[in-house]
């Protein structure tokens, strides 16, 4: 991926050297949201926002009323640090800085272009690097967390140590597997700005767990599509190189429910599922990823 010398953004705050750590957020990556049917919009890079909180409402309100949307369509967190650090390190850090900033700023271009398409203002969410754990308007958080995304205060979190243990322990290393680990995130931010991730989290409250695991699944699918549409502009300026594509989708692969449950317990448990299976999370990145377009991204009204 090519990301030096690129514009960076100046929403990224680096809180690693101090702070607190606890426990939020739901694994690789982050917590859920919410998602819904994307209608095609006018033209331009795709659109719909502007029917989204209407056909959220709509569907939960059938789910409410007993029928099934999906078959109607079938039939028809911080621990302190010390201060002193190596040259070594600090270069690490600068450079891990540098290349965070820079993703955040593709995907703020990215979004500003389609909901500018759309007649709305994206609002740039704010980028958390953090060491150990993390205090934000979600709560406590610690590293085991992963990275998250907090609706609360607008903020993706981020233990940029989560990439070392995405390369050794998921064996997904490359500079485009952690930029997809960020657009994820952002993804769970254009859901909160739509309505879909405030709707979800009011109606998985009256939701069984089941329930609630099932829709957070099409949430996360929905992130990671969103995700992919972030890779499909970003790769029409040239900036990603051979492999890129593989490296993502290796990533995808690897964070999936079955994967990780076979790793660390043997078996899977699908109704425990929550984020989903690692063909589905990246057959949807790589809708989004080929097509640009939120219509794309239905993973409500369409199997997953």
């Amino acid at each position: 991926m090519l990301w030096r010398g690129r514009r960076q953004s100046d929403n990224v705050e680096d809180m690693r050297g101090g702070g607190f750590g606890g426990g939020m957020g739901g694994g690789p990556f982050g917590r859920p949201g919410g998602g819904l049917r994307i209608p095609i919009g006018r033209g331009g890079r795709g659109g719909g926002l502007s029917g989204i909180i209407i056909l959220i409402v709509l569907f939960f309100a059938l789910r409410a009323c007993g029928i099934d949307p999906l078959e109607l369509l079938s039939e028809g967190g911080m621990a302190p640090q010390s201060s002193q650090t190596t040259q070594g390190s600090t270069h690490a850090r600068d450079e891990m800085t540098q290349f965070v900033s820079t993703v955040l700023a593709e995907t703020e271009d990215v979004w500003d272009g389609i909901f500018q398409s759309e007649g709305q203002t994206y609002e740039h969410p704010k980028l958390v690097l953090f060491s150990g754990g993390i205090s934000s308007a979600c709560g406590y958080a610690s590293s085991a967390a992963g990275p998250f995304y907090c609706p609360g205060d607008h903020k993706v979190y981020l233990d940029t140590a989560f990439f070392d243990q995405l390369a050794r322990q998921f064996d997904a290393a490359g500079d485009f597997a952690q930029a997809y680990v960020v657009a994820h995130e952002v993804g769970h931010h254009v859901q909160n700005l739509t309505g879909i991730l405030p709707k979800f989290n009011q109606m998985r409250q009256s939701m069984s767990e089941g329930e609630a695991n099932q829709m957070s699944v099409r949430v996360e699918l929905q992130a990671d599509c969103f995700a992919g549409i972030w890779g499909h502009y970003t790769n029409q300026k040239g900036i990603l190189e051979r492999g890129d594509l593989e490296e993502a989708l290796n990533a995808a692969a690897q964070i999936g429910d079955d994967t990780l449950q076979r790793r660390t317990q043997g078996y899977v448990v699908p109704e425990s599922f929550n984020h989903g299976t690692s063909a589905q999370r990246q057959k949807w990145f790589r809708a989004g990823f080929e097509s640009g377009k939120l219509s794309a991204c239905d993973t409500f009204n369409n199997p997953i």
